[in-house]
């Protein structure tokens, strides 16, 4: 007997790949079972909150809302402001030490993903590592390349490829461990980028998975040009899009971060990327390195004065 049609296959696909406007925009689906519907809301809320509409989730879901729904509020809390990440990290533990709902596992998922914000990996994997879903192995792939095991990445992509080997995050968890393995591997991330594209509406996620792949490889100027493509989506999107969309969508922080990298291997400027980096996201890795390497530059130069 086959089993019950996936009524939220292609809502779940378009934000696994980062088409958060069109995950928001087929949202409206009849005859939801109530399980189903609050799936399909966390879906929408963290497609919200991925395009940087942080208070319409801390307005929109309230007191009485399902336990995933609060989990996906708190992590709208944390992301919208500094002042907020404290006392959401308190609320949150304070959730997870209650037995009634510390096993939800979009709770879990929503704290690996903060606690990986906040490079407390092992504090991540305390709720992720026991699985579950196929969300929370691929969050655990990342979180073991974040601390350089490839080798446990690589279990849990096992794990992925034995529950569905087709699901379209089990080929973005080995289009990941690929190009940390690097290698002849990366030719194969690429290929699954390739894929992607062929099959789906192009997306930032896409296009810069493509555009790594190619400076892995060595060719700078087809990465570019993939880059370059992610940043100027926004303007393409503006005649149908509300502006806010357009505004999160032409700062996304990867593709600038990539640019930058990108820039200064084929001798371009890259002063303007990093600028706009520094601005949206002040937190961003590539930030924290260059305002470091700015500060020890200054210090030799007055140690020499």
């Amino acid at each position: 007997m086959a089993g019950a049609p996936d009524h939220l296959f292609n809502l779940r696909n378009n934000f696994y790949l980062g088409a958060y406007q069109a995950a928001i925009n087929t949202s409206d689906l009849p005859n939801l079972s109530p399980d189903d519907a609050v799936e399909r809301d966390s879906f929408v809320y963290r497609s919200y909150i991925a395009l940087g509409s942080y208070q319409l989730v801390i307005n929109e879901i309230d007191a009485a809302a399902a336990t995933p729904l609060q989990a996906v509020k708190l992590l709208a809390l944390y992301l919208s402001s500094p002042e907020n990440k404290e006392s959401t990290i308190l609320s949150l533990k304070e959730w997870l030490a209650d037995s009634t709902i510390a096993n939800n596992a979009i709770l879990r998922l929503i704290a690996g993903i903060i606690f990986m914000h906040e490079e407390d990996y092992n504090e991540a994997l305390k709720h992720t590592n026991a699985g579950g879903t196929m969300e929370l192995h691929a969050l655990n792939v990342q979180i073991f390349l974040k601390m350089h095991r490839s080798d446990y990445a690589e279990k849990q992509l096992r794990i992925m490829q034995q529950t569905d080997e087709d699901h379209t995050l089990t080929q973005l968890a080995t289009a990941w461990l690929n190009l940390a393995v690097g290698g002849s591997k990366i030719q194969e991330a690429y290929l699954i980028f390739q894929d992607f594209s062929e099959k789906y509406p192009m997306t930032g996620l896409i296009l810069n998975g493509k555009a790594v792949c190619c400076m892995h490889m060595g060719n700078f100027d087809e990465a570019e040009t993939l880059l370059l493509e992610a940043l100027n989506k926004a303007s393409l999107k503006q005649r149908t899009f509300f502006t806010w969309y357009v505004e999160q969508d032409a700062k996304d922080p990867e593709t600038l971060a990539n640019l930058v990298v990108c820039s200064l291997h084929i001798g371009k400027s890259s002063s303007r990327y990093l600028s706009q980096l520094k601005l949206s996201h002040p937190d961003h890795v590539l930030v924290k390195r260059a305002s470091s390497a700015e500060d020890n530059f200054e210090r030799a130069v007055q140690s020499v004065a």
